[in-house]
């Protein structure tokens, strides 16, 4: 279990509170305009919403990770080697959906923290789209196993991630209805499913 600034040592209490501790900073980045400070598409702005999400929580919020880590047999890239990466990723176009999901991708497999990378990278992605495109995700109208599927798949053949999605666009950005079930769908991809964004 992950060592937390709040002392919890029962796994199943440190996964409910990171939950809902981290749903209402999701909430707090779109509505207070944290987000419309930060420049699209950098790791530093990657950073500062992994720090806002998990700064609360845990030592290691917003810092690039120091071990390597794999998943289901994948491995993300090398610890030596993240400064680089992260670099390449940041250089990446993003003027349209395609490329904007290519560096989405490429960004993932980085993978540049701890824990937390795939749900403070789905608002990072949802950041650039709002500056680049007007666009949104609403995460809801992508299925969970579709999802994992899709990205599993994406280091080698993008194209189901960039269909789910060009999907799951909407121009509807200050619809804090879709905001709060899409980062309860985004959550719900890693097994979050406690609380509703809407009630907290």
């Amino acid at each position: 279990m992950l060592q937390n600034k709040l002392g919890i040592t029962n796994p199943v209490q440190l996964a409910a509170e990171e939950e809902r501790v981290t749903k209402i900073a999701a909430l707090a980045l779109y509505r207070n305009g944290a987000l419309g400070a930060l420049a699209p598409g950098t790791f530093s702005a990657l950073a500062a919403i992994h720090a806002a999400l998990f700064g609360d929580l845990y030592e290691f919020a917003g810092k690039v990770r120091d071990v390597n880590l794999a998943k289901g047999g994948f491995r993300f890239a090398s610890a030596l080697y993240l400064g680089s990466a992260i670099k390449a990723v940041e250089c990446m176009p993003q003027s349209n959906l395609e490329q904007i999901v290519e560096k989405y991708v490429e960004m993932n497999i980085v993978h540049p923290f701890r824990e937390g990378n795939g749900r403070a990278t789905r608002i990072w992605l949802d950041h650039i789209l709002r500056t680049e495109l007007a666009k949104t995700v609403d995460w809801s109208l992508i299925d969970r196993e579709d999802y994992l599927l899709a990205m599993e798949r994406s280091p080698v053949r993008n194209t189901e991630i960039k269909a789910l999605i060009r999907g799951a666009l909407s121009d509807s950005l200050d619809d804090t209805t879709l905001l709060a079930r899409g980062i309860d769908a985004s959550y719900a991809y890693e097994g979050y499913a406690a609380y509703r964004a809407e009630e907290l």
